[in-house]
């Protein structure tokens, strides 16, 4: 698969797409194997009021509505770094989340940007430690991971291998909470817990 590929594919059809890619930063490499699709404002394809591009672009989100295949990369609460990768046309607003993964090189590096003793399982399980074991920082935003010069590389298989593929509502976001655009591969030690936003509406009410 290409940058061409992932522009041709809606936000779901791209996460799962993304399951079983890598993401290689130096010697640090880590299969994907939980994702989140995002889409973008009211007027485009797949408006989404969770993300970021909802409102339109603007300096933080601009990775967003441009080619595929490119790093969007923010910081959460202020806390730590979250990854996404752009997809879908140029122009028009989608990305992906990098919620989970299983580091399958440089396990030691990745050990060192971490906890002191954390098991190789939880190095990158949750998007915050997935890019801290990948040690990426606020100044890779924007960068092109099809690029041979880009730091940051995304690894496509030619044919994605044929696995398992679960799917459920996003974690912790607080608006279009239920909409199933999560994806992982089920049994992967790399795939989080869900945790539903305490400002979320109520499953009970909601179906009440």
């Amino acid at each position: 698969m290409s940058a061409q590929d992932l522009a041709s594919l809606d936000p779901v059809e791209a996460a799962c797409a993304l399951l079983g890619a890598v993401v290689r930063v130096g010697e640090v490499a880590i299969r994907l194997t939980e994702v989140e699709a995002y889409g973008g404002p009211e007027d485009g394809p797949w408006p989404d009021p969770s993300a970021h591009s909802y409102r339109g672009p603007n300096a933080r989100n601009a990775v967003m509505f441009g080619p595929a295949g490119h790093l969007y990369v923010y910081r959460s609460y202020g806390l730590h770094l979250c990854a996404n990768i752009s997809v879908g046309p140029d122009g028009v607003a989608a990305a992906v989340l990098l919620r989970g993964g299983e580091v399958v090189e440089g396990e030691e590096c990745a050990r060192q940007r971490r906890t002191p003793g954390m098991p190789a399982d939880k190095l990158a399980r949750g998007p915050g430690n997935l890019a801290a074991a990948l040690g990426l920082d606020i100044s890779d935003n924007g960068l092109d991971m099809f690029s041979e010069q880009s730091r940051v590389r995304l690894e496509l298989p030619e044919q994605r291998p044929e696995v398992a593929v679960a799917s459920g509502p996003r974690v912790g976001i607080s608006v279009a909470a239920d909409r199933p655009w999560r994806r992982w591969i089920p049994g992967s030690p790399g795939v989080s817990a869900y945790r539903r936003s305490p400002r979320a509406p109520a499953l009970r009410a909601r179906m009440g």
